[in-house]
């Protein structure tokens, strides 16, 4: 009977245990609303909306680079190895819950004896079937610290898994665009490559009749020997950024192609970021170093009940026979049973009670771990904010810079193309020298290839804008380590 009321008493107390563990105490600060900015320092030109859509590549208005992007998003390896990575987390997550609730076993056993004594044979038959219950109190709260651990923890790991997703959309837009930025650059070579060996044949016939020099002829052909030399680096990197694209894509190499064979086909968006605060919901990886802040904070909570004693409760009952409740449950049970010439019920009620009064500084070192963690993991949340702010400056900034620098190149090209059309007719008529039509040549073939490489970083700081911006996601809790003000 005493056994039985300490039974009763404990389950009496589980509600009031479980809303004990409940109260966890509240994460570290790990960021001031004073430190947040009010405004960017960079601005863009046109205002189109606050923040990207979650499918924000369709601005670039590339068919195919939509197709390449969607492919991505469910063949690529390293987000495959992502999913798997949530996956884990989530069984971890079960693991842990499965802590907070009761363990229920079963079990049966069946036992046939015989003996043999002048020729007579004796024999029983018995058999038990029993069940065990048995629950740990989680009245520190360790348990329920573990769990919002594993939770927190999940919850880090898909937020991760959005970061790789954000990260591969936007690899793939970037080699994308290295691949057709160096086809353009191959096709502008060739282009100024078969111009030179139409002045080189002019030339030729110049000296020829004696209207030019053979040094003349030794500088264009100098010339032409430099231009067949830069071709095979462009159409190496053409090849390794195929190549590169094919890899984002899950896919071999060999059996991959891309269609398009310029930039001129890309659109070039607009975006205008909205409030810096707002970017601490829309990073993936923030919230990423968030999740893990929190879960290393109930790590901590989990260390400190480790200090105290475990408490465990368990149950037991079945049905048995007379034999077998003589041998298991001993001979006082089996000769109640075996009085009552049929099976009974038999049945334990149990409490139990650990403290650990000395094991070597564990419990203290891993406590002194957890809380170096969490130091760790706010100054790794601190550095994640402060990297997106800089990230979307610096993107902000590139793409105003180089948007210039498009402007004043294709002026430049406009104005060099005009100078060796000059040049080449005047050297033609003998007004100037082959240098000075060398010159302007150089100028206008370099200002050709410079343009396209600043279109192709122009777009690609959009691509960074987009996802330095978060890439249109956004969290679905609010921030609980920032600090309001």
């Amino acid at each position: 009977m005493k056994l039985t009321s300490v039974y009763i008493r404990a389950m009496i107390l589980l509600p009031i245990t479980i809303v004990i563990t409940g109260c966890a105490s509240a994460p570290p600060i790990g960021l001031k609303e004073s430190e947040l900015p009010n405004s960017w320092s960079e601005s863009a030109t046109t205002q189109v909306g606050e923040w990207p859509d979650s499918d924000w590549w369709r601005n670039f208005a590339s068919p195919e680079l939509n197709t390449l992007i969607s492919e991505a998003r469910t063949t690529n390896l390293d987000l495959a190895a992502a999913t798997a990575r949530v996956l884990q987390a989530d069984a971890a997550a079960k693991i842990a819950g499965a802590a907070l609730l009761p363990s229920v076993g079963l079990g049966a056993g069946a036992q046939v004896q015989g003996a043999t004594d002048n020729g007579s044979t004796i024999s029983s038959r018995a058999f038990g079937i029993t069940g065990l219950a048995s629950y740990e109190l989680d009245f520190w709260g360790l348990a329920r610290s573990n769990l919002r651990a594993a939770t927190a923890t999940l919850y880090s790991v898909r937020y991760a898994r959005e970061t790789v997703a954000l990260t591969v959309t936007a690899n793939v837009g970037a080699t994308y665009l290295d691949v057709l930025a160096a086809r353009q650059r191959i096709v502008i070579a060739q282009q100024n490559l078969e111009t030179a060996r139409h002045l080189l044949t002019a030339i030729e016939r110049m000296v020829e009749a004696g209207l030019a020099s053979p040094l003349d002829l030794a500088q264009q052909k100098t010339l032409i020997a430099g231009q067949e030399a830069e071709l095979p680096t462009l159409q190496q990197r053409e090849r390794e950024s195929r190549y590169a694209l094919a890899l984002l894509l899950g896919r071999a190499p060999e059996a991959f192609s891309v269609a398009a064979e310029s930039l001129d086909g890309i659109s070039v968006p607009s975006i205008v970021p909205g409030m810096p605060a707002e970017l601490l919901y829309r990073r993936p990886d923030i919230a990423q170093a968030e999740a893990e802040l929190i879960a290393a904070h109930a790590n901590v909570d989990a260390a400190r009940a480790a200090y105290f004693p475990s408490i465990v409760l368990t149950a037991s009952g079945g049905l048995a026979s007379g034999a077998t409740s003589a041998v298991a449950a001993g001979p006082a049970v089996g000769e109640i049973i075996a009085e009552a010439g049929s099976t009974g019920l038999i049945y334990g009620l149990g409490a139990s009670l650990l403290q650990t009064i000395f094991d070597g500084g564990r419990i203290e070192g891993q406590r002194d771990l957890a809380l170096a963690q969490e130091q760790e993991l706010i100054a790794t949340y601190r550095s994640a904010v402060f990297s997106a702010f800089s990230d979307v400056e610096s993107a902000l900034s590139r793409a105003a810079s180089l948007e210039e620098q498009e402007r004043f190149k294709t002026r430049q090209v406009k104005s060099a193309a005009a100078a060796f059309d000059i040049s080449e007719k005047q050297y033609r008529q003998g007004l100037v020298g082959l240098l000075a039509l060398l010159q302007t040549q150089q100028t206008f073939f370099e200002a050709q290839d410079q343009l396209t490489e600043i279109k192709r970083a122009r777009i690609q700081a959009l691509v960074d804008l987009y996802k330095a911006l978060g890439g249109g996601w956004s969290a679905t809790q609010p921030m609980s380590v920032v600090e309001r003000e």
